[in-house]
């Protein structure tokens, strides 16, 4: 099979970040290339960890500078958006100070007026990091309907001037040709196998060695515009877990089991069985999301969320997953541009039932805002 790579150049972008970390590296300096997305970033449905395209464009850079020797982060957890990815990227990736960084969240949201502030919030967040890392973002699709967010991810690439490269217009139209069949690249026509890794990670190396080809700098490096394309009221987020926050707690308890990896998603948190049991909030921001299981072991325990007092107005989450491919990080978001002050968020169980096979699991409240904070 012959892609027509050129084709999934979906923005060129400022690409003076990317040379100069080219640059280091030539020189031999120690790198860090960093990855943030969602399951295919994690390396799902890839046999081993190292056959996922993370890792293979990871070994792209081990291959093309040998002198240099290079880290790996992988931030990729499956079903979870970038709306989560901008509260915890700074744990998560910006901690070990990424001089490359990868995006990947364009098959896991909408084209929608959020996601678009979401992920706008998320990339400036990592292109606003003060040793200014090069970000580009990729585009995966679904190959069955060609669906993505890239609509709306690409106006925050071409806002901000972002290498963008895009699957939906380099291997999606093979599958409309008949030229290459579904199965052969993915088993469920949304995470790449073995095989559809190899090729995600070509398309990546490809552009990769189209920057390296271009040996003149041309350019400066893209500022991050002082003006925002949106709102952009997530770029600053807290996550609150219970090693950071102290609640007032009335029937739920702390989970203090250790947590293995960022991929271990039902950790820090909090537990409650009973009906009538709570838990309250101080937090200060503007936007507020909640993160809790949605399980397939049905049934599950029902809780509400309640906001300011406003008891007219519950917001219901439901840990009864209708789905059958495992438990769900289920982020909802109960407040988006209110008013950027204090907000009391108490969450207490509605409905319980004796053949519960598991309690209530509260992960964490997200605030963001100017305002952020808690106590």
């Amino acid at each position: 099979m012959k892609l027509n790579y050129e084709a999934a150049v979906a923005n060129r972008g400022n690409q003076a970040r990317v040379k100069n970390v080219f640059q280091r590296a030539a020189k031999g300096e120690k790198l860090t290339i960093g990855f943030i997305g969602g399951s295919i970033t994690q390396g799902f449905d890839a046999t081993d960890p190292k056959l996922c395209y993370a890792y293979h464009v990871y070994e792209w850079w081990c291959k093309t500078f040998p002198k240099s020797e290079f880290a790996y982060i992988n931030a990729g957890i499956g079903a979870t958006d970038s709306q989560f990815g901008c509260a915890r990227v700074d744990s998560d990736l910006l901690s070990y100070r990424p001089d490359f960084v990868i995006v990947e969240f364009s098959v896991n949201e909408g084209s929608t007026p959020h996601y678009l502030e979401t992920y706008e919030g998320l990339v400036r967040r990592i292109c606003s990091a003060e040793w200014r890392p090069a970000v580009l973002l990729v585009h995966n699709v679904c190959y069955d309907s060609g669906a993505n967010a890239q609509l709306i991810h690409g106006k925050v690439g071409r806002y901000y001037e972002l290498p963008a490269v895009s699957m939906q217009s380099c291997i999606y139209p093979e599958l409309l040709a008949g030229r290459l069949e579904n199965r052969v690249i993915t088993p469920d026509d949304l995470h790449p196998n073995d095989y559809g890794h190899e090729i995600v990670a070509s398309v990546i190396t490809y552009f990769l060695e189209k920057i390296l080809a271009d040996a003149g700098d041309g350019e400066e490096p893209a500022e991050v515009k002082p003006e925002p394309l949106t709102a952009n009221a997530y770029q600053h987020s807290v996550r609150y877990r219970n090693d950071n926050a102290s609640p007032v707690l009335a029937g739920f308890v702390l989970d203090n089991e250790p947590q293995q990896g960022i991929t271990d998603i039902f950790k820090k948190g909090w537990t409650a069985s009973e009906k009538g049991a709570s838990i309250v909030f101080e937090v200060e921001g503007s936007c507020i999301g909640v993160q809790y299981r949605k399980t397939i072991q049905l049934p599950a325990p029902v809780a509400e969320l309640i906001l300011d007092g406003d008891e007219a107005h519950p917001h219901i989450l439901d840990a009864n997953f209708d789905l059958t491919w495992g438990d769900k990080l289920e982020l909802d978001t109960v407040l988006e541009h209110g008013e950027d002050r204090k907000h009391r968020v108490e969450i207490r169980i509605k409905e319980s039932h004796e053949a519960d096979k598991l309690p209530f699991y509260l992960v964490s409240v997200i605030v963001s805002g100017k305002g952020v904070g808690a106590r």
